[in-house]
């Protein structure tokens, strides 16, 4: 594959209009250091020094392709304007670039905050308070209303599905319905039990677990048995071969890109597939990865590349981000600088 090749996908990356519809989650990061152990219980104190806040979930997808030069809107809901992390989230997503007209919020309704607290190099516990009930039918349709009116003005749209309450398995069947209406790349970041709203999708990116999640919900949720793949673990080669194949072929997607960690990744197309070794160097951190991934991945077909193409330059910005402690993006720059360097 040549480099040169890869490196004017990149460059067009400025080109791409994205719009990214996802759960939306603010990650709070403490840093600190550990010198002792509690005397109330077998845990280790803390001593914070340091604290982050950083838009995550479909947030952190808006950030890596803000990161790599393309244009993007983010879409989704938060918590009650008067709540201050809902403040804080808006505030950060303002801060980055990325534009927050397809976002509404919620009464009565908590932004999902993510709290890590890491030791030195270690993450030591995470937090989570976030509320997962099914968003208002007012605010459903206030989102539907928003993505057909501008569906026009993407090329792509991504799917971000945490199961935090936005993406129902309706409102997901009718964005993808849309966008192969419009003719538009639609890309999904899966949630295991909505495998089968996934019908059509351009791509979808689990990782190896969701994958193997994917099998054992898409045989249960077929009565008429003609998804016939009795290997849910996914270990060899061959393994995951079947599984790629058979997933693809029952959802009719176009591709499919399955993600191994240290392992690299898989893309699928009807009649091929090519396993893609990995690119990392060092891997410090894999939080988010999943979210480069698709990002890249989209942003690359939104400029004309091969679903290949574009899976190679998604591992190349895998393996940088998983270098970087914390949920993290990769720029042009560092992307066009590690190709330059294979």
């Amino acid at each position: 594959m040549e480099t040169g090749n890869l490196k004017k996908i990149i460059n067009g990356f400025t080109k791409a209009r994205i719009l990214v519809v996802g759960d939306l989650i603010l990650d709070q990061y403490i840093w600190g250091d550990v010198e002792r152990i509690s005397p109330e219980a077998p845990v280790p104190v803390v001593w914070a020094k340091k604290r982050d806040y950083v838009p995550g979930g479909a947030a952190n997808v808006a950030n890596n392709i803000v990161a790599l030069g393309g244009k993007v809107v983010l879409c989704g809901v938060v918590g009650d304007i008067g709540y201050p992390t809902t403040k804080i989230f808006l505030d950060g997503v303002k801060k980055r670039g990325i534009s927050a007209v397809g976002i509404f919020s919620e009464k009565a309704r908590e932004t999902t905050l993510k709290t890590r607290i890491i030791a030195g190099h270690q993450q030591v516990v995470r937090v989570d308070w976030e509320d997962v009930h099914n968003i208002k039918k007012e605010t459903n349709i206030n989102l539907r209303r928003f993505i057909s009116k501008n569906i026009k003005d993407f090329d792509a749209i991504i799917i971000e599905d945490y199961g935090k309450g936005l993406l129902d398995r309706d409102f997901t069947e009718t964005i993808i319905q849309e966008a192969n209406i419009a003719k538009k790349i639609i890309t999904v970041d899966p949630k295991e039990d909505n495998f089968d709203c996934y019908y059509k999708a351009t791509c979808i990116t689990p990782n190896r677990k969701e994958a193997e999640n994917a099998i054992r919900f898409l045989k249960m949720r077929d009565s008429a048995n003609k998804f016939k793949i009795y290997q849910e673990k996914l270990f060899s080669d061959n393994d995951i071969t079947k599984a790629g194949n058979a997933i693809l072929k029952h959802l009719k997607l176009e591709s499919l890109l399955i993600t191994l960690g240290e392992d690299g990744m898989w893309v699928f197309e009807k009649g091929k597939n090519k396993h893609i070794p990995t690119v990392a160097q060092e891997v410090f951190d894999v939080s988010g990865a999943g979210d480069t991934v698709i990002a890249t991945f989209t942003m690359a077909l939104a400029v004309g590349a091969s679903k290949l193409n574009a899976a190679t330059i998604a591992n190349y910005t895998a393996g940088i981000v998983v270098g970087k402690l914390g949920t993290a993006t990769a720029t042009r720059n560092e992307l066009l600088e590690r190709i330059g360097k294979k």
